[in-house]
């Protein structure tokens, strides 16, 4: 049942809330349906308002956007929390966080779907994502990870594949167990656990051989067998 004033009517809804029904029902729509398969008339209805209200709050579609991944997207939030946590240079608090945030909560379905809505449709939704929320997000993961090496606390590598094999394991992870439906049987705090382990464990590691097994060598250093064209 609506609530209703005293006269029976209706409360009257404030423009931050219309404006907020606007962008839920976009994200709603685009996650179900793509960019591509949702026109503003649609939104509009699902919101409750008219195009024109619609385009009032929100002029350009890139303005849609961006309010889109406002509300969706978790770097925003989660940042600064990890940034006080990188402080204290505890390699193991600042990943268990990361960890932590990816398995339970981040990134959610809607979400998700809107992302790979996005990169597959070429859709500049996911330009923008990239550039105004992963990427802030990895150039400061990277960062860290590169003044641990300079510490002498991790071995020398390169601090953005780092990051990414982190995130990697994480994100393959929540894709499996939230949008394919395939989740495993340890505990989420077992699953952090595990990440992290791995993942420091290894950055943690001795020399690893760069070169070639010696077999493999010899066997690349061998003549070709065929014969040469006259």
């Amino acid at each position: 049942m609506k609530p209703s004033t005293r006269n029976g009517q209706s409360p009257r809804i404030t423009g931050a809330e219309r404006k907020a029904s606007i962008i839920a029902s976009a994200a709603h729509l685009f996650a179900a349906k793509g960019f591509t398969g949702t026109k503003t008339k649609a939104i509009a209805e699902r919101a409750g308002v008219s195009e024109a209200l619609l385009f009032k709050h929100f002029p350009t579609k890139s303005d849609l956007y961006a309010a889109i991944l406002v509300k969706e997207s978790p770097i925003p939030d989660i940042l600064p929390e990890l940034k006080a946590v990188a402080e204290q240079r505890d390699d193991l608090k600042v990943f268990a966080f990361i960890a932590k945030t990816i398995v339970r909560q981040s990134p959610d379905i809607q979400l998700m779907r809107l992302l790979l809505f996005s990169a597959l449709e070429e859709h500049e939704l996911s330009d923008m994502f990239f550039q105004n929320h992963v990427r802030v997000f990895y150039d400061f993961l990277s960062n860290y990870i590169s003044s641990r090496i300079r510490d002498g606390a991790f071995r020398p590598l390169d601090p953005l594949l780092a990051a990414r094999a982190f995130m990697g394991m994480l994100i393959y992870h929540r894709l499996l167990s939230q949008l394919f439906q395939m989740p495993v049987t340890q505990k989420p705090q077992e699953i952090e656990e595990a990440f992290v382990s791995i993942f420091l464990d290894g950055l943690r590691a001795g020399k690893i051989y760069t070169e070639m097994p010696h077999h493999v060598t010899r066997q690349a250093s061998q003549p070709s067998r065929r014969k040469k064209r006259v």
